[in-house]
Formats: structure tokens, C-alpha cells, sequence
């Protein structure tokens, strides 16, 4: 029987990561690609296409069903003597629709990644069309989140070289060293109301995504002020790059310009609730995910002396997300983070297989976590406020000050960095 308590209460893979003091793995990369059947690796173009026609196929079908809320709640209001029948019901099916909806353009997103990493055909044409026109739908410059999310892929949880949710320093804030700090150094950084809490997370979930494409925010501290996503002379990119973030730009003119148009043909109120809405909510979606991926008490962050490739990909969390919904519309992209980051050239479809034989292979060394999503969300976000400015493997401190979790002793020298 479900309990409802679960949904406030961290799961028994978290508290166990808590009380165990963290050693890097012992396994090697070999005995994990070993582990994996090669037949995992093969795409279709034919598959592609299918998961990119059922994508845009549920958008459209969940769109029609919104196109007729408002006549069928005309219709229930001439039928009944109470129009606050009609009114709740409006407003009941209205939610239903931009849940449903802003997980389908989501859904969109994530396909339209995958398709940046090559996993929807054997020919990156076919790719580049599927993903471009996929991201151009929710107005995201897929050229250039391609190159970024690659260059996350290659030095993910890296603290000098990652691309995304880059934790900030202890210098950051200009708090005091933590042999002089006090509580309230902490707390006049960090303690805040529950009410400013909650706003925070909202402007993080509903415009996080846009404010790090304009602005770059939680991305690398080494870029410069004025960096984004749609500069081609932006320092993210290289110059063989400008070419394909000028297309971004132009695919996103072109499909704000579309929906201008629509919008003035459906009026601004059909605008706003059959795609607007949806699509600011597609965005909570998108940041939840990838935040949820990389930020986690529990998982340490490495700098250059210590991070290899395989660390860093271990260094993530597979979570339920959404449970059935997550599988089908978000491609598995959460359910099978750790061997995405293993393997990103495996299409999704194969991913959860992979999950299966890796675990095997990696034991205690596989992170998951089936607490509640959003559970997990408000976690991160009250708890991972910034890391050490000095050691090899840090993790988040909370507003204390503390971290939740430690290294073993016995993998440490007398100078704090881990014995190879």
C-alpha cells in the first residue's frame, strides 16, 4: 500500500551513502565496457524516426484535447444550474492539460538531446534534423546546447572544467576560513525565510533554464560576465562551432515569429494556455532533471588531481523520475543517468539494459536513490550550498557549514589528498 510519508522521507540508498564514508571506486573502466553487450551500441534510423513521430504525435494529441476545453466546459455550463460546476471543471481539465503537455515538450528536449549525442540514427544528418527541429518546438538553441552538454559529458563533476551546476566556493562568498568561521557567517549568508526559500526554487524551476542560456549561471566560473548561448563568439564555443549556434539563433527566430503569428490568429488567451504555460513548465521539468543529476549531499565533486573520467561519471544518481511517465516521455534520461555518462553513444532505448549489467559489475559503487523527486529537489536546494575552496574530493556544505557526507580515513594522506 503506498505510503504518504515516503513522500517527505529520504530513501534507504541516500541514508545508506550518508553513514558510509565515501572511498573512490576500485573498479576499472574496462571491466565496466566489458560488462556491456556490444549489440547495446547499435541505432536505427528506423527507430529514430519512430520515437521523434511518437513525440511530436502525443504534443498534438494533447493539443487537441485542449482545444476543446473551453467549448466543452461552454457546453456543460448551458447543461447545469450551478455555473461553479463548470468554472471547476474548466480549470481542473486546464491543469490536467499543461501537466500533461509540459511533460511532452520536455519530453521533446530530452529526445532532441539524445539526438546531439547520436543515439536517433547511424547518420549525424538525420541527428542534426531530428534534434534542430525537436528544439526549435520549445525554443532551445540545439547547436549550441550541443556543444556544452559535450563538453559537460567530458569533464563531468569536475570542478576546474564542468560545463553545468558548478558548485561555488567557500571564497565565493567571501565566508571565513572554516577554522575561524562561526554560525553566523553561515547564517547571514544563508539563512533565509521559508517563504524566500520557495520563491527561489520557483524562479530556479520556471526560468532557471533561460537564465543560464542568457547569462551562463551555474555554469563554469572561469567564463567570463556576458557569456551565453547564443553569442557565436561566445567563449563556450569554438570557431568551427559559429556556424551551427547562428542556425540556433535563426531556428528560434523562426519559431517565435510562427508562434507570433498563430497567437494572433488564436487570440493572446489561447496563446498563453495551450502553449505558454506548458512550455514555462516544460522548463521546471528540464532544470529538475539535470539538477537532480549532478547536485546530491551525498555525491562528491573532484578537482583535477583526483577526477578521471570514470569517477565522474559514477559521481551522478539514477532516480524513478516521474516512474512510468519518466521512462516514456523523458527517454529514460533519468532513470539511467549513471550509464548515460558511461556510454552516451548508446541509444536510450538500450540504456536500461545497460543499467542492469553495469550494477553488476560496480555494486555499492551504483548510485540511486528512490527518494521522491521532489522530495530530492527541495533536499539539494536547501542543503547544497557550496564546497571547499581546497581538497581533491569535496562535497556540498549545507548552510552550517557541514557536509553530509566524509571521506574514509584510511583513503586519505596526512595531507588530506586520497592514496592511489
Amino acid at each position: 500500500m503506498f505510503n504518504l510519508l515516503n513522500l517527505f522521507n529520504d530513501g534507504p540508498e541516500y541514508q545508506r551513502r550518508l553513514h558510509t564514508p565515501f572511498t573512490p571506486t576500485t573498479v576499472k573502466l574496462a571491466e565496466i565496457h566489458a560488462a556491456v553487450p556490444k549489440h547495446l551500441f547499435q541505432k536505427t534510423t528506423a527507430k529514430g524516426l519512430y520515437y521523434a513521430s511518437r513525440d511530436v504525435l502525443c504534443v498534438f494529441a494533447i493539443y487537441q484535447l485542449g482545444t476543446r476545453i473551453e467549448p466543452f466546459c461552454a457546453w456543460l455550463d448551458s447543461k447545469s444550474e450551478v455555473h461553479m460546476i463548470s468554472v471547476l471543471v474548466k480549470w481542473a481539465l486546464w491543469t490536467f492539460y499543461w501537466y500533461w503537455q509540459s511533460v511532452a515538450f520536455a519530453g521533446c528536449w530530452c529526445l532532441a538531446h539524445e539526438a546531439g549525442h547520436g543515439n536517433l540514427s547511424p547518420h549525424s544528418w538525420v541527428n542534426d534534423a531530428i534534434g534542430f527541429t525537436l528544439h526549435m518546438g520549445v525554443l532551445a538553441p540545439y547547436h549550441a546546447w550541443r556543444s556544452t552538454h559535450r563538453a559537460h559529458h567530458q569533464a563531468v563533476m569536475n570542478v576546474e572544467r564542468d560545463e553545468n551546476y558548478v558548485p561555488r566556493t567557500r571564497s565565493h562568498y567571501k565566508l571565513p576560513p572554516a577554522s575561524v568561521a562561526q554560525a553566523r557567517d553561515y547564517s547571514e549568508m544563508f539563512e533565509e525565510t521559508p517563504l524566500y526559500t520557495l520563491l527561489r526554487l520557483l524562479i530556479m524551476q520556471l526560468l532557471g533554464w533561460q537564465i543560464y542560456l542568457f547569462t551562463d549561471s551555474m555554469g563554469s566560473p572561469r567564463h567570463p560576465k556576458g557569456t551565453n548561448h547564443f553569442l557565436p563568439s561566445s567563449p563556450l564555443f569554438k570557431p568551427k562551432e559559429r556556424n551551427g549556434i547562428i542556425a540556433s539563433d535563426l531556428g528560434i527566430l523562426t519559431m517565435s515569429y510562427i508562434l507570433y503569428v498563430w497567437a494572433t490568429g488564436v487570440g493572446l488567451s489561447n496563446f498563453v494556455k495551450l502553449y505558454f504555460i506548458p512550455y514555462i513548465l516544460s522548463n521546471h521539468w528540464i532544470v529538475m532533471l539535470t539538477y537532480l543529476h549532478h547536485s546530491d549531499p551525498s555525491i562528491p565533486h573532484y578537482r583535477r588531481k583526483e577526477w578521471s573520467f570514470l569517477r565522474g561519471a559514477l559521481s551522478t544518481v539514477d532516480r524513478p523520475f516521474l516512474g512510468w511517465a519518466g521512462r516514456f516521455f523523458f527517454h529514460n534520461v533519468s532513470h539511467d543517468h549513471i550509464a548515460h555518462h558511461l556510454f552516451s553513444t548508446i541509444p536510450f532505448y538500450n540504456q536500461p539494459q545497460v543499467t542492469e549489467a553495469i550494477k553488476k559489475v560496480l555494486k555499492d559503487d551504483y548510485n540511486y536513490d528512490s527518494t521522491n523527486s521532489f522530495r530530492a529537489l527541495y533536499r539539494t536546494f536547501t542543503q547544497c550550498h557550496f564546497i571547499e575552496d581546497e581538497g581533491d574530493i569535496v562535497f556540498y556544505k549545507n548552510k552550517s557549514g557541514q557536509s553530509a557526507r566524509v571521506l574514509a580515513d584510511e583513503g586519505l594522506n596526512a595531507e588530506g589528498n586520497v592514496i592511489r
